[in-house]
């Protein structure tokens, strides 16, 4: 009597366990989404590297190393290819370059790269003439994503989005007159400054650079 007494016992406590095992996972189950990840609503991101910017410095040339030389005041080392003296003043092209990340709204996150010396001239002229025909200003037309207007503490704001021949967007401060002429508009004259890569001519970014009146 008393080995069935205890087996009973033993059986009921199995029931009993079973049961709230099963209850706790019934909770879990309706909780499950406390730990999940929705990933269709992670934005898409888009990284690419695009010309940015060219300037022309002047400098001197410092020490010469072998067919090298060193550029002051930031002892960049070149090659010597116009065979400059010790001294000699010179010109120099640099390059900036960037990291554009695009999302899906089209909105732009850049990150600027340091300058880069990538040739020498002997006279100003001639380098302002290849500065001429990397940085190349444009007239033409874009499209306009459209314009709006906001208002804080009483003051109105209003803006025009326009998408660039690159496919980004950006968002541009206009006055109310200008406002009132795109307001029906689809497209917009502008004026862009195409930048081409030094390496690769047909590599260009645009950048707004004002409305062609």
């Amino acid at each position: 009597m008393y080995v069935h007494r205890q087996t009973k016992i033993r059986r009921s406590a199995v029931a009993a366990l079973l049961l709230l095992i099963m209850l706790a996972l019934s909770a879990c189950g309706g909780q499950s989404n406390l730990f999940s990840f929705d990933t269709g609503s992670e934005a898409t991101l888009t990284t690419s590297r695009v010309p940015w910017d060219y300037k022309i410095v002047e400098a001197t040339v410092g020490d010469l190393v072998g067919s090298d030389m060193t550029i002051l005041p930031d002892n960049d080392l070149l090659p010597n290819d116009n065979n400059y003296a010790t001294g000699d003043r010179i010109w120099v092209l640099q390059f900036m370059d960037a990291e554009l990340t695009t999302d899906e709204n089209q909105k732009n996150e850049v990150r600027l790269s340091s300058w880069t010396t990538l040739k020498t001239y002997s006279d100003q002229a001639t380098a302002e003439q290849d500065l001429a025909e990397l940085k190349v200003s444009i007239t033409t037309e874009v499209d306009l994503v459209g314009v709006y207007k906001t208002e804080y503490e009483g003051k109105t704001r209003a803006f025009a989005v326009l998408e660039l021949p690159t496919g980004n967007r950006i968002k541009q401060p206009i006055d109310d007159a200008r406002y009132t002429a795109l307001e029906k508009e689809q497209k917009a004259s502008v004026v862009l400054e195409e930048v081409h890569d030094f390496a690769d001519y047909d590599l260009a970014f645009a950048k707004f650079r004002g409305w062609a009146e």
